[in-house]
Parts: C-alpha cells; sequence; structure tokens
C-alpha cells in the first residue's frame, strides 16, 4: 500500500471507529432509556442486563453506520481540503477518484459485513433479545397484560381495554378466562374495572374486580352430554382474584421457545415464508370467494328459480316480474330477507377485507425484511462516495459544517426510508420499491456530487441558477 493510501485510510478509520463507538452508546443508552419500565425495580442480575444491551447492539447498526460512514467520510475529505493537502494531492496528479482507492476497498468489504450482520446476526440478536424479553416480562405481571389482546397469566387469560395509574394497576373492561387442570375453559368473569394489588408479605397478587359477571360451567357425571351443560351465573360488586407469584417469578431467562416471527429470519428462510404465505393467502382467497358465492343464495336461486323469466336476462327493471311469481303476502318478507342478506354479507366482506390486509401486511413485512438486507448492505459505498464528495467540495473539516451536513443527509435518507416502509407495509406501493426507495434517490445524488467534487465546482452554481431564475422571471413578463 502506498503512503498515500495509508495515509488517507488511517484518517478514515480513526474517525470511523471514534464516531461508530459514540453514536452506538448515545443508541444503546436510547433504548436502555426506551425500555427502563421492563429493566427497572426487578432486581436482575448484572449478566441478564449486559445479555440484554448485547442482544440489541446488532439491531441498531442499521442506524449507526450510515451516520458514521456519512461522518467520517465528510469529516477525513474536508481536512485534507481545508488543510491544502487534498490541492497537493491533485498537483501531483492524482485524481479525486484515485485518492479514494483504499477507502473503496475498506468500504466496499464492509457492504460485505454489513449483509453478513443483516442476514445472520441480527435474525440471530431479535430471536435472543425477543425471547429475553418475554422472560423479563414474566418477573412484573403488570407488564405481561398488554392493552387489547388477550395474554396468559399462570391458568388465566386476561384481556382489559385500557390500564392506568400511577404503576398501570388500574384497569378497565375486565375479560378473564380461567382453565382447569385439563385446560378447559369452564370459567369467564367480565367486569367494568379492577386494580392489581401487590401483597409483598405473602408474594401474592390480588385482582380486584368491580361490578361484574362471573360464568361457570358445572362438570357433570356425563361430559359427554352435550344436550344440557348446566352452569352458575353470578353477578358481583366486588371479586378478589388471589394469584400466587412464587410459580410465576421462577423465569428460566435461558428459555427460547418463540422463533417464528420475520425478523428472525435470513434470506432463504424469508423466502420460504414469502411462498408460503401467499399460496395460503391465495387458497383462502379462493375458499372465501367459493364459500361467499355459496353463502349469497344466487347459486341455489339461479338453479331453482322456475319463474317467468330466464335469470341471465334478469336486469334491475324485472324485479317486479320476479315478485309477481310470488304472492303478495310473501313479497314484504321476500324483500326483507334480501335486505337482512345483503347487510350480513356487507359485514362479512367488511370483516374479511380486514382480516386478508393483515394477512398482506404480514406478507409484506416478510418482503421488506428480504430486500432490505440487500439494500442496506448498499449503504456504506454510496454513502461514502457522498460523503467524501461533499467534504471536498465545502473544504470543511472539525465538527461545523460536516456534521451539519451530515445530519441533514442522514435524516433526509432515514426518513425517506422510514415512510416508504410504512407505505409498503399497507400496499400502498410494492414492498419492494419501499424497500431500495431511498437507496435509489440517494445514489444519484451521490453521483451527482461526485461529479461536481471532481470538476472543483461548488455544490450548487448559484450564478447559473440566478441566470436560470432571472431569464425565467423576464420570460413571465
Amino acid at each position: 500500500m502506498k503512503v498515500l493510501d495509508r495515509y488517507i485510510l488511517k484518517s478514515y478509520l480513526t474517525k470511523f471507529i471514534s464516531f461508530f463507538v459514540i453514536i452506538m452508546i448515545i443508541f444503546i443508552f436510547q433504548t436502555i432509556w426506551m425500555f427502563i419500565d421492563d429493566l427497572a425495580g426487578k432486581e436482575l442480575d448484572a449478566e441478564i442486563l449486559f445479555k440484554f444491551i448485547v442482544y440489541y447492539c446488532p439491531k441498531l447498526i442499521p442506524l449507526v453506520l450510515p451516520l458514521t460512514v456519512l461522518l467520517a467520510s465528510i469529516m477525513t475529505y474536508g481536512d485534507l481540503a481545508e488543510n491544502y493537502e487534498f490541492a497537493a494531492i491533485k498537483s501531483s496528479g492524482i485524481s479525486l477518484f484515485r485518492s479514494m482507492k483504499s477507502l473503496l476497498i475498506f468500504n466496499t468489504i464492509l457492504c460485505f459485513c454489513v449483509f453478513f450482520i443483516s442476514n445472520n446476526l441480527i435474525p440471530y440478536s431479535e430471536f435472543k433479545s425477543y425471547n429475553l424479553r418475554k422472560n423479563l416480562a414474566k418477573v412484573k405481571p403488570t407488564l405481561a397484560i398488554s392493552e387489547g389482546v388477550f395474554n396468559n397469566l399462570g391458568n388465566m387469560n386476561i384481556k382489559v381495554d385500557d390500564k392506568f395509574g400511577i404503576d398501570n394497576n388500574k384497569l378497565k373492561n375486565v375479560i378473564i378466562h380461567k382453565t382447569n387442570k385439563n385446560n378447559d375453559n369452564l370459567t369467564v368473569i367480565k367486569s367494568e374495572n379492577g386494580q392489581l394489588i401487590f401483597n409483598e408479605e405473602l408474594d401474592v397478587l390480588n385482582i380486584v374486580l368491580n361490578n361484574g359477571y362471573r360464568y361457570e360451567e358445572i362438570l357433570t357425571e356425563s361430559p359427554g352430554n352435550k344436550e344440557y351443560k348446566p352452569h352458575t351465573k353470578i353477578k358481583f360488586n366486588i371479586h378478589t382474584i388471589v394469584f400466587d407469584l412464587k410459580k410465576f417469578y421462577n423465569v428460566d431467562f435461558s428459555e427460547e421457545k418463540y422463533n417464528n416471527t420475520f425478523r428472525m429470519q435470513n434470506i432463504k428462510q424469508l423466502k420460504f415464508s414469502v411462498d408460503s404465505l401467499e399460496q395460503k393467502l391465495l387458497q383462502q382467497y379462493n375458499n372465501f370467494s367459493n364459500s361467499f358465492y355459496k353463502r349469497t343464495g344466487i347459486y341455489s336461486f339461479q338453479t331453482k328459480y322456475k319463474g317467468s323469466g330466464s335469470f341471465d336476462k334478469i336486469n334491475i327493471s324485472d324485479h317486479n316480474t320476479i315478485l309477481n311469481d310470488f304472492e303478495e303476502s310473501y313479497r314484504l318478507p321476500i324483500l326483507k330477507s334480501i335486505k337482512r342478506n345483503i347487510e350480513n354479507q356487507r359485514v362479512t366482506l367488511s370483516t374479511q377485507k380486514t382480516n386478508f390486509f393483515v394477512k398482506n401486511k404480514l406478507i409484506n413485512l416478510h418482503k421488506l425484511s428480504y430486500y432490505e438486507k440487500f439494500a442496506i448492505s448498499l449503504s456504506p459505498i454510496i454513502l461514502f462516495i457522498l460523503g467524501s464528495s461533499i467534504g471536498a467540495i465545502i473544504r470543511k473539516g472539525g465538527f461545523g459544517y460536516p456534521v451539519l451536513f451530515a445530519l441533514i443527509i442522514f435524516l433526509t435518507y432515514h426518513f425517506i426510508g422510514t415512510f416508504s416502509k410504512n407505505a409498503a407495509e399497507d400496499g400502498t406501493i410494492s414492498a419492494t420499491f419501499g424497500s431500495v426507495i431511498s437507496t435509489i434517490i440517494i445514489l444519484p445524488v451521490s453521483v451527482y456530487f461526485f461529479r461536481r467534487a471532481i470538476m472543483d465546482k461548488d455544490l450548487i452554481n448559484i450564478d447559473f441558477m440566478s441566470i436560470k431564475l432571472f431569464n425565467f422571471l423576464k420570460l413571465k413578463k
């Protein structure tokens, strides 16, 4: 390696490593703050906390690395230009592109490293952190109760519409399903509100429910008899359920039983999952269309109708002809039945539309994760070319303009990627386009500034833009 390449590479790596460590530490603290409720007050040992942080670090690399490359490249070439070292390099016959040789090789290697991290390390860390977070939630039952969904709490499944209060211990609209040793759901409890009260001395959790009902089926001597099942219904003003926390606190943090989310999969697994989900959804489309067609009654009406007209020739104006085939006393009930049928089918379609939307969104998330692994792998080389070109143009080093330009570019790049992914999730745009749109936009910008840096031009030709604007306004007059 030549002295010049070694000098530029050393200057770049010094800034790259420094910024990477600093930005990673900032994001780690931000992550800890985000999950402070899950970590604080649980008497967790240092090993568990350290694992939690280590498992989250790989997932921060897609955020940390682009900003690090931008800052390091802008500041490296900004320092070279500001200290006239870049002018000396060019006067010796070495072009901007040639001066980037060592850094282009480094960032190309970095692209392959990023692909390995996104395809192997991030899915593994997601698997570890997700299972650890699930186990952490078991240490404090209030964290194990999420709003709007059923949550498993020992032998109970509990659902609440809202949690509020200082410790989120007050509940609104509570539904509890209790199971016996055979996992039979025999007891259902509903109440308007409730409260979680901890008894630290006895190590129990009291679930105090207010204004509700308790429904319970009673096992008979012949449980196979489905004709008659005795049950009890009790209205209560206050009902207390005592939950023993000793067994609940006995958590194995090494337990790993959650392994089916799209973030835990590499490209091979994601491709298989997408194919499987699409085939399954297509089959559900066909099944629903067939069943919906039969439920409407059109099939039966079309084959059994023996009225005065042919079904194939019936139009809206023929409705009186059809009704005339029936006695007058039957016409109003028939119309009411048709109205009910249409309303039922409308509700069915609306419900199924939501169901299909959720399934399509899951497929889009798998596709986004698949294509994002490739898109993010190209970010180091593209952002390096952009950053080094801007650094050579602005001719400023240090923490002034370089940091400002880097933050503007990074935030633009990040927000474009975030908005496009959100649009791709709900199917507004394709998942392929949504995952690479930020890269597609930033690539021509990088080429544009690289060309301007080679020709020693400013970021924007103010004189040229002024002349164009003046001529435009002159023509308007």
